[in-house]
């Protein structure tokens, strides 16, 4: 069970490889943490993040789990259920894309749409049931600024996102009352591997800042947390700028 100030005994992280997802482990260890399942495809990344979280004292386990086979969803985090109560959940799995590339090449785009939303519906879906079978814990889903408004810089990522957004939020509701918190995270261009290369957006942040922002939003038990604040007033204003001004805006 969660502690009075929120802080899970026991974590699920879906993208068990997300430099977001383990800064976010490695804090919550750090405060509690004890149990941490890492779900993703095999590879020896996924290992050396499950050693590190030993070294730190947690049980850290891998599971073999694939966004892009739904059907199989079920029965894997099925057997983590059954070991024993989850008290958070983190799903932290995506891919960027290349916006250039999959413009030209639409079978890339739907592996974005699918990673990024059908995936995560399957395992969200699968997830909250067993999370209020149970009658507590918290959904976390990182979300973006980029579902806020499609750019034309990155529009099939955004919109997987911006579904993603919606999903988790509708979910939220679904789910009031029944004992099971689900928190929407959006972050702005974090600092990773996964952004290595590209221009640096304004307001920039680090997977480290992301997981402070997930910590304080358990013990508040936010519904919506932006990461840094400042991008929710920024975002805001962005929604109402007229199409023609938006597309010429250097964003």
């Amino acid at each position: 069970m969660k502690d009075a100030f929120g802080i899970p005994q026991s974590l699920l992280i879906l993208g068990g490889t997300s430099e977001i997802a383990l800064a976010t482990a490695r804090r919550l260890v750090i405060r509690r943490t004890r149990t941490v399942w890492l779900a993703g495809r095999p590879s020896p990344a996924l290992e050396q993040a499950a050693e590190q979280l030993r070294a730190m004292g947690a049980d850290a386990r891998t599971l073999a789990f694939d966004a892009l086979d739904p059907a199989s969803h079920e029965t894997v985090l099925g057997k983590v259920f059954a070991d024993g109560d989850v008290d958070m959940v983190l799903l932290a799995f995506g891919v960027l894309g290349d916006q250039a590339r999959d413009e030209k090449e639409p079978a890339q785009a739907v592996r974005v749409a699918q990673t990024n939303y059908t995936g995560a519906v399957s395992a969200g879906l699968v997830c909250a049931r067993a999370l209020q079978a149970q009658g507590h814990g918290s959904l976390v889903v990182l979300s973006s600024v980029a579902g806020e408004r499609a750019r034309r810089a990155n529009f099939i990522y955004g919109s997987s996102k911006a579904g993603l957004d919606a999903f988790a939020q509708g979910l939220g509701d679904a789910l009031h009352g029944t004992g099971v918190h689900v928190m929407v995270v959006r972050p702005g261009f974090v600092r990773t591997k996964m952004t290595a290369g590209l221009p640096q957006a304004p307001l920039s942040t680090t997977p480290e800042a992301v997981a402070t922002a997930v910590e304080t939003g358990l013990r508040r038990r936010s519904e919506t947390v932006w990461v840094p604040g400042a991008l929710r007033l920024v975002m805001s204003a962005l929604r109402h700028v007229p199409r023609p001004v938006f597309r010429r805006l250097p964003i």
